[in-house]
């Protein structure tokens, strides 16, 4: 298990550790060529990698991230060449090549987001499409990225929660709408997987 970064009384941290469960030991992640310290952005691990991008710090919306190798313990950043505009409350999924991330806000609502390749460290815009949200939830199907729910503020409050949903497919960069027909009730900062089917 790889923990890093996150915020303490409103100090962001930089620093993080791994878990071995089979010694019940931990070993600290190194500081040098991390990203700037930072709560709330996104991570995904790659199989091999663990990629954090993204997150709102100082009066700043980030659009950077960087790439951590557990093995040789050591950072790598990520391009920020075509990379999305920075956000928070965005979310992200591996799709087993790439990181999709999504959505989020800056403080504008975004229906938009990037496609990243850690093989060539670079970036590939999404479609736009569904209707723009933060604190929504994102799941990887095995071809697409399902996202359901979050909030759609207007002018940032009170909130409309939402139970709408879009599939992204990024072999053809393309949007399909889902059905609300029996979804749950539209809410904020749900968390989800898939089952299998």
């Amino acid at each position: 298990m790889i923990i890093w970064g996150g915020e303490n009384g409103g100090l962001p941290f930089k620093t993080g550790g791994k878990y071995f469960p089979a010694t019940d030991t931990w070993l600290a992640t190194t500081v040098t060529n991390a990203p700037l310290a930072r709560s709330g952005y996104t991570a995904v691990w790659t199989g091999h990698e663990m990629i954090v991008w993204g997150r709102f710090r100082g009066g700043n919306y980030l659009r950077t991230g960087a790439k951590y190798n557990p093995g040789a313990n050591s950072w790598t950043a990520t391009s920020t060449t075509n990379a999305p505009t920075g956000r928070n409350a965005h979310t992200a999924v591996w799709s087993g090549t790439e990181m999709i991330v999504w959505g989020g806000q800056r403080p504008r609502l975004l229906n938009n987001g990037g496609r990243y390749n850690p093989t060539n460290n670079g970036w590939i815009p999404t479609g736009k499409t569904p209707t723009p949200r933060r604190y929504h939830v994102a799941v990887w199907t095995g071809t697409e990225m399902i996202v359901w729910g979050g909030s759609i503020p207007v002018n940032l409050d009170p909130a409309f929660f939402t139970n709408t949903d879009g599939k992204y497919d990024p072999s053809t960069d393309s949007w399909t709408v889902t059905t609300t027909m029996q979804a749950p009730t539209g809410r904020e900062l749900p968390n989800g997987s898939m089952d299998g089917h």
